[in-house]
């Protein structure tokens, strides 16, 4: 099983589990260096050093891989060597060598080995791993790293577990399922890979402590309704009060929960077949 649970030695080892990661992630080769990057630290900060992202701060400092979205590495097939984390991503990355001699990061699908081959084709078979354009796969093939725009590089289903589903091909337009449930249209000249984004059982996983939240770069938050009226449109009252609001509203008065926050108009309406629920 991918995920370890701990034995209850304390009060917060027994609510504690974690990704198995000795199971999983292998090594052949020897990690290329350039291919590693370190991000600065935000703290939520925008531009201005604004705060735009409430409770975050502090964590580890993280060193990330550049990882190849576009996979534009055509009819050149690639071996798996190693299989890595990515500070940066809950998804696996794989190290894959290609016949020209070039190393490259590239999403792990679920399932993939080390030595494996993936391919990126038109002509491509169709195996976990391997790139094709949407036209080129059969309906209901489940798929990862999916291009909203052909050759701009995947930006669907990239999370752990995260996968689409080719529902149908409409002509020039492919009809693509979310996870989410949302139904849409996306160019059938767009580019996806097949299989599901590794490490699926991060969802099973429980954090189990503050302590741990704190390390993974996330503060702690503080209900409105503990607050006082001055502070937070929830706050007040005598005891353990409801929120006592016809809706739940933000800090800054405006409303929160089941309002929609997406522009009306929208420039991808018009692809939104169905919205997810």
């Amino acid at each position: 099983m991918a995920v370890k649970v701990y034995k209850p030695t304390t009060p917060a080892r027994r609510q504690t589990s974690v990704v198995d990661y000795g199971k999983i992630l292998k090594s052949t080769s020897k990690s290329p260096r350039k291919l590693f990057k370190s991000k600065a630290k935000s703290a939520g900060r925008n531009a201005h050093g604004k705060i735009t992202v409430r409770h975050r701060g502090g964590g580890f400092k993280k060193v990330l891989r550049e990882v190849d979205f576009k996979l534009d590495k055509f009819d050149i097939p690639g071996k798996v060597q190693n299989i890595e984390y990515d500070a940066g991503r809950t998804a696996f990355v794989c190290l894959v060598a290609f016949a020209d001699g070039e190393k490259r990061y590239v999403l792990a699908p679920e399932g993939v080995q080390v030595g494996d081959q993936i391919l990126t084709s038109k002509t491509a078979p169709i195996k976990s791993g391997n790139r094709l354009p949407l036209n080129a796969m059969p309906v209901g093939t489940i798929m990862h790293n999916v291009e909203l725009q052909p050759g701009n590089g995947g930006k669907l289903a990239r999370s752990a577990g995260g996968y689409v589903t080719l529902q149908a091909i409409d002509g020039d337009l492919a009809i693509l399922k979310m996870a989410s449930g949302e139904v849409r249209y996306v160019s059938s000249k767009c580019w996806a890979t097949v299989g599901q984004a590794s490490n699926a059982a991060k969802a099973n996983v429980r954090i189990g402590k503050a302590g741990r939240r704190r390390l993974m770069g996330w503060r702690p938050s503080v209900r409105g309704k503990a607050m006082n009226p001055v502070d937070h449109p929830h706050g007040g009252g005598e005891g353990n009060t409801p929120i006592g609001l016809k809706h739940p509203k933000t800090k800054w008065g405006k409303r929160a929960r089941g309002v929609k926050t997406r522009k009306s108009k929208k420039y991808s309406n018009s692809m939104i077949i169905k919205r997810r629920k």
